[in-house]
């Protein structure tokens, strides 16, 4: 029977729909005396030939199939076709609501009545009775049962697709999110370096004729910081590939490195004073990374715009909650007055509050009460799980 359940559903709707009208036919044209043959032939056919169409219009075939029964049950005739307001029951409830069920399955049941009181045995009504009830009653189930699990398949389905299309946009969203990041490093590296280099480049020529050496000394340190921005893209581009062994050959930078970072701001002619208060053995990476990036683009930014002579001071305070970071200069306030969160245009400051935002912290930059420019934030390490900085 699994052999012939298997081999019945590799066939088309159709020729598996033709199959219980064909059988009923023969059985019809092969089992009745020849004075019945033309009746029950034509109530058969007019009992299972509907069936082909079950599947399109099944309220329609329904009603076309309990005619046919009506018209049977009227002229006495006994055929094994009324097995075909089983299917066709069956297909009602596969396919519509309670309400259209529960009319289909009330009609059978009253055909069921009206035929055992008309061809039950004396004395034996009950018996058949119960048994052609039980028959309509689990049609009427079995296809509640396929239509629940129809519509059971397509909410999966359909969960699936929502939450396929959810990763996706996670997907998408994580790789922007990557991108940003990646922008924003390449932005701190190269504005950063090329400002420095910039700046070096001018001395070495101010100085080639009056002092040869200090612009030897210019030019030996723009090679040193072309060379160190070459390192840190490498080490930023790294997390592309996953053979890239240089983010473990050059550990990111932090603030153990803001030292090194204040020297190469004095060597490009932006005499810088640090001031690093607190631990910081035991900050995050990130942190320190996040750190170390918001003083160097805010020495960048004093760099770029401010004229020779004016002088940076860095301020850090670490604790175990949180991370202070000011940076001040002495340059010339902006001609026009500016609020306290005004900044030069650009990708910097909007950058710097990314990062800062990134820890809990606000950023605060735009020009001091006491002439120059100053940058404050405060980042928190207790606030849970940070994101990316």
């Amino acid at each position: 029977m699994k052999a012939a359940a298997r081999w019945g559903s590799r066939l088309p709707p159709a020729v598996r729909d033709a199959l219980l009208p064909a059988l009923l036919l023969l059985n019809a044209a092969t089992t009745r005396p020849p004075h019945e043959l033309p009746v029950a032939v034509a109530l058969t056919a007019a009992l299972a030939l509907p069936l082909l169409w079950r599947r399109r219009v099944p309220r329609t075939v329904f009603a076309a199939v309990a005619a046919a029964a009506l018209v049977q049950w009227l002229a006495g005739v006994q055929l094994p076709a009324d097995v075909a307001l089983l299917v066709a029951l069956y297909t009602v409830a596969a396919t519509s609501g309670r309400r259209g069920t529960l009319v289909a399955g009330a009609l059978v049941e009253a055909g069921a009545l009206l035929a055992c009181l008309r061809w039950a045995t004396e004395g034996a009504f009950l018996t058949p009775f119960v048994a052609v009830t039980a028959m309509v009653v689990a049609a009427a189930v079995l296809g509640v049962n396929v239509r629940t699990t129809r519509a059971y398949l397509a909410a999966l389905e359909e969960r699936a697709a929502r939450l396929e299309h959810e990763q996706e946009q996670q997907a998408r969203l994580a790789v922007a999110e990557e991108r940003t990041r990646i922008t924003r490093e390449m932005h701190d590296i190269v504005t950063h370096n090329l400002s420095v280099m910039v700046a070096l480049t001018d001395a070495a020529v101010y100085a080639q004729h009056r002092s040869p050496d200090r612009a030897t000394t210019a030019m030996l340190q723009i090679s040193e910081t072309g060379r160190q921005a070459l390192t840190d893209m490498r080490r930023s581009l790294g997390v592309l590939r996953a053979d890239e062994p240089d983010a473990q050959r050059h550990p990111l930078p932090g603030i153990a490195q803001l030292e090194a970072l204040a020297d190469q701001m004095c060597a490009a002619g932006l005499p810088t004073r640090l001031d690093v208060r607190g631990g910081h053995a035991d900050i995050p990476a990130t942190a320190q990374l996040t750190v170390y990036r918001l003083v160097q683009e805010a020495l960048t930014n004093t760099l770029k715009h401010t004229p020779a002579g004016t002088r940076a001071t860095v301020r850090i305070h670490c604790s175990t909650a949180a991370v202070t970071v000011d940076v001040t200069d002495s340059g010339p306030r902006p001609p026009q007055p500016a609020t306290a969160t005004a900044a030069p245009s650009g990708h910097g400051i909007p950058g710097m509050r990314e990062r800062s935002a990134a820890y809990g912290g606000t950023l605060r930059a735009g020009p001091l009460p006491g002439g120059g420019w100053g940058v404050h934030t405060r980042l928190l390490l207790d606030s849970g799980e940070a994101a990316p900085a």
